[in-house]
């Protein structure tokens, strides 16, 4: 009698981690299996650590070696965490992409936006429908998000269903899209459901998510009462917050001026979707100027403190056609995202220092999260009776904090993974059974470049001790040429004693070339390395760092 299949989970990105979200499932026996891929989604670099580098994505060679096996690509929905790898990634996959409407307008609108973009077919799925892909039965589910069309993916087998829920939250009253599908949520209870595949990035926090209706009321209540002009920055993907900006400025008779090539584009998808049905039209920047303060509102990007995102700029002082002055009002209708805290902290100062006042939700209920609170989750939990629970999206205290809360409330199996880990659901007794490759790609400029590349890795150690180049010309005796030409790219100019340090590097490079054997000055490799390791010892000495050094020797 043949071994019925098995039913494997793995994630390779946003385990561990809040982004870059890619999960695989597969179904066979273990030489053989069919996999589906649920999201491929980014970080963003981070200057501080990385400094060059645009997007962090998911290694993907494991699905490079199965491609054959990959039977497709859904999408939960249209947020750069979920689906910004996909057109750098995607050429080595190759395989079909599922999503519903918005999402696939969304990513067709970002490939308009490259230049020279492949060519990347995309498969809409009616919200709520059933696709067949290989052997996988996959039902979009709607949920709530701060972002329209997501869903919660049941993903049908012979081996069991799994709910993969994506980025989710209990929003009884959105203003944009329907509520989360709590019937068929509960359907899939009574049916039986193998595994739960859940979002974690809040389970640290009581109660439950506000709704977008109770953002929108406090918006218009601020742009009502404001004197001055208004700006406010929100996450461009954030079509519920939009449209609510929109109401406050109809509200208060204001102009809506878009500032920021996101925005405009989420704004141009949303309109050919349906999703700003009834909403007035929004002003160019170039007619900003014309308005008086009290009769504009600009809608810009820039809430992660992105430097040549709109609102950077605008607090710069620098933008060529929006400016805030002293009365003005900007609403930062976000959170931070950790690691964004610098970046938007001088955002804010430049804009103080300019007498303009800022709105937080540390004072007034301008953001509500996109992602379910500890309620939420025990809701879900008791609508979907899952036997096995496994937490994703968050980092190492959110999934142990998901994991308590699954405990106590009673499902039979819970399971913390890592991204690499191979996860067996079902038939039988669940847990990890193996391990997948994983890893880290980094989008430096128009290349893709492994954790390990010499550029990044060689980059992150210049900008924290510069650089010293030294070029040498030698005699075929073995002697000097002329002398040594020295180059220093980050180093400081004086040493605490006030001696030059291009001095310091030229007299150490004479006197190591000079004091080395002559057999040993004709051989290019190896006084180079002699000088190498002298000017770092002598920078070390003076500075107390070691920059790297590149020597270049060559025989006239």
């Amino acid at each position: 009698m043949a071994r019925p299949e098995e039913l494997v989970f793995a994630p390779l990105g946003g385990v561990g981690e809040i982004g870059m979200n890619l999960s695989i499932y597969g179904l066979g026996n273990r030489h053989q299996r069919s996999w589906l891929a649920v999201d491929l989604g980014v970080f963003f670099g981070d200057e501080e650590h990385l400094p060059g580098i645009d997007l962090i994505m998911p290694d993907i060679r494991f699905l490079e070696a199965e491609r054959k096996n990959l039977m497709g690509l859904v999408l939960t929905h249209a947020h750069e965490d979920h689906f910004g790898a996909i057109i750098d990634l995607w050429p080595r996959l190759k395989c079909p992409i599922y999503a519903t409407r918005f999402s696939a307008a969304l990513f067709e609108a970002k490939c308009a936006a490259e230049r020279n973009p492949p060519k990347i077919p995309v498969t809409v799925v009616p919200s709520g429908a059933r696709v067949d892909i290989g052997p996988f039965n996959v039902e979009f589910i709607p949920v709530a998000h701060s972002i329209p069309e997501s869903h919660a993916l049941a993903i049908h087998t012979d081996a069991g269903t799994v709910l993969h829920t994506g980025d989710w939250k209990i929003d009884p009253t959105p203003t944009v899209g329907p509520p989360t599908d709590e019937k068929r949520l509960r359907e899939l209870g009574e049916e039986g459901l193998l595994a739960l595949i859940g979002d974690s990035t809040n389970a640290v926090r009581e109660g439950r998510s506000p709704s977008e209706a109770e953002v929108a009321k406090t918006i218009i209540e601020l742009v009502k009462g404001a004197r001055g002009r208004v700006a406010v920055t929100t996450f461009a993907s954030n079509v519920a917050r939009i449209k609510a900006v929109a109401a406050a400025a109809r509200a208060a008779d204001r102009e809506v001026v878009v500032v920021g090539r996101a925005m405009d584009r989420v704004v141009q998808v949303a309109r050919e979707t349906g999703y700003l049905d009834g909403v007035q039209n929004f002003r160019s920047t170039d007619v900003y100027g014309h308005f008086p303060a009290e009769k504009v509102l600009a809608l810009c990007t820039g809430s992660q403190g992105e430097p040549r995102a709109a609102l950077a700029r605008i607090a710069n002082d620098d933008h060529p056609e929006v400016t805030l002055n002293r009365g003005d009002c900007v609403i930062f209708s976000s959170r931070t995202i950790p690691g964004n805290e610098k970046a938007v902290g001088t955002i804010v100062n430049n804009l103080v220092a300019q007498g303009v006042e800022i709105i937080t939700d540390r004072t007034h209920l301008v953001h509500v999260s996109g992602h379910p609170r500890r309620d939420e989750l025990r809701d879900m939990i008791a609508w979907t009776r899952p036997s096995l629970l496994i937490p994703v999206h968050g980092e190492a205290l959110h999934l142990h904090e998901h994991a308590r809360l699954a405990r106590a409330a009673g499902v039979p199996k819970v399971l913390v993974c890592r991204n690499g880990d191979l996860v067996k659901l079902g038939p039988g007794e669940p847990g990890i059974v193996g391990e997948i490759p994983t890893g880290r790609l980094y989008k430096d400029g128009a290349i893709l470049e492994d954790a390990k590349s010499r550029a990044v890795v060689e980059r992150r150690r210049m900008a924290f001790s510069g650089c010293v180049f030294v070029a040498i010309a030698m005699t075929a005796q073995g002697e000097l040429a002329d002398d040594p030409e020295v180059d220093l790219v980050g180093v400081p100019e004086k040493n605490k004693a006030g001696e030059a340090f291009d001095d310091i590097v030229f007299d150490v490079v004479v006197s190591t070339v000079e004091g080395l054997p002559r057999p040993r000055r004709r051989d290019p490799d190896a006084l180079a390395e002699s000088v190498r390791r002298a000017v770092r010892a002598a920078v070390n000495e003076h500075w107390g760092k070691k920059p790297p050094c590149l020597v270049h020797v060559l025989t006239v």
